[in-house]
């Protein structure tokens, strides 16, 4: 794969920016009064990893016009060195759009962490290509890599054809796709025929294919292997064999990759990562890790992995940045991965914490 040169954005996504409520000190939501706000999307927090590495990233999104909340996340988003563009849509009244909330706590131990989407009204159902100037940012300015998410493809039929449009786009001026499937049945409930169709069109045009065997099955309609155990070696053989099918159907894909993530506790997981790339497989052997906050883990691997595809390093570099990016997302309170440096990320995987003076 190459990436095309001189990008003014190295990773550009398709995006509702939304906000994220989290308990301190890891306590149950139910029972704390007092929590930390954070701009939030699964889509900018792929980004960040290459964001926070120096590459100037963008958000195509929508916003609410005249939201403290639309200020907060824009705010947010130049801190983090990703630019954004999209219209401020009228709020239309206080029963009109605003921005998603994703209220959760981080668990601990035994007690599991627990999500809950409050996405009434959300302005980014309402996004349309036809905000985006794609001769101009795809073609004049330049994006190495458009990714997009099973999230906001499925979101509503507008983002559906958001999405769609842009892949589009994208290909006709050689920008590459990732396409991270993420499936959720409630955005797919009373639309799967609609949907299939649609991811079938995206994943066509894509890339690079995240996603785990579930994902295959469920947005591209894969039969799936026999059931196995539930250990890890398991899901990498079952794994294996789910592409080997997906490879015949999607050959434009040049990467296929998902992590492996067994949950011991809150606080402790086995996570391991696997990638088909060039006819050959990388796997990364499950290794337990100390978890902070699960959340973005997955979108912190597919990060690093876009990151090592733009630095145009081999397919087994790019999973082993991957790898440790997704640790470095879920030892952090933010539920995104933001390295300070690449020897911070390569440290994380050589598994050396010693003190860095």
């Amino acid at each position: 794969m190459k990436v095309k040169k001189n990008a003014k954005y190295a990773v550009a996504c398709v995006t509702s920016m939304g906000l994220r409520i989290t308990p301190e000190d890891r306590m149950a939501v139910h029972n704390s009064n007092r929590f930390m706000l954070q701009a939030t999307s699964a889509e900018s927090n792929v980004l960040n990893v290459t964001s926070s590495l120096g590459k100037e990233c963008l958000v195509l999104t929508r916003f609410v016009a005249g939201s403290p909340m639309a200020a907060f996340i824009k705010a947010q988003l130049r801190a983090r060195n990703i630019a954004y563009v999209g219209p401020d849509v009228e709020q239309g009244g206080p029963w009109g759009f605003r921005h998603q909330f994703n209220i959760a706590d981080s668990g601990f131990g035994l007690r599991a962490p627990r999500v809950w989407n409050d996405r009434a009204g959300e302005v980014g159902r309402t996004l349309d290509a036809k905000d985006y100037d794609t001769k101009t940012l795809f073609g004049k300015e330049g994006v190495g890599i458009l990714h997009l998410s099973g999230l906001i493809a499925a979101m509503s039929p507008e983002t559906t054809k958001c999405c769609l449009k842009l892949a589009a786009e994208a290909k006709k001026y050689g920008v590459l796709v990732s396409f991270d499937l993420n499936h959720r049945a409630t955005f797919w409930k009373g639309r799967e025929k609609e949907l299939a169709a649609a991811f079938h069109k995206i994943a066509s045009v894509a890339d690079i294919l995240v996603g785990n065997e579930e994902d295959f099955q469920l947005c591209l309609g894969f039969k799936g292997p026999e059931a196995g155990g539930k250990d890890l070696n398991s899901k990498i053989e079952r794994f294996k064999e789910m592409i080997v099918q997906v490879t015949k159907k999607y050959p434009n894909a040049k990467m296929y990759g998902t992590t492996l993530r067994q949950v011991i506790s809150a606080s402790r997981h086995l996570w391991g990562a696997i990638l088909y790339s060039g006819g050959k497989w990388y796997v990364e052997e499950p290794r337990e890790i100390e978890v902070l906050d699960r959340i973005g883990g997955g979108d912190g691997f597919t990060g690093g992995l876009l990151y090592g595809v733009q630095q145009g390093w081999n397919p087994g570099k790019c999973l082993q940045f991957g790898w440790a990016s997704g640790v470095m997302a879920a030892s952090s309170l933010n539920d995104y991965a933001e390295p300070a440096d690449e020897k911070q990320v390569w440290d994380v995987y050589a598994g050396n914490a010693r003190v860095q003076r």
